[in-house]
């Protein structure tokens, strides 16, 4: 998958999820959700994007909860 579209995708949940109160449960849920609803190549695709481009171009909260949580998404 294009990874811009990828970007933009977690971007979106990223967003959805910041309007929670509890940052730590919104982190946590973005990993639940990205775990639940996406395929394991188009996670394995955002860390590596994560990896080589130091998070450029990720929300602030999606780069918190990739960053916490990575080894669950691998």
């Amino acid at each position: 998958m294009n990874t811009q579209t990828l970007i933009r995708m977690a971007n979106q949940i990223g967003e959805f999820f910041a309007a929670m109160p509890d940052r730590e449960q919104a982190e946590e849920d973005i990993v639940r959700h990205l775990r639940k609803f996406w395929e394991p190549r188009m996670r394995l695709q955002l860390l590596e994007y994560l990896d080589s481009h130091h998070g450029a171009g990720l929300s602030d909260i999606l780069l918190a909860a990739l960053r916490r949580h990575k080894a669950l998404l691998e």
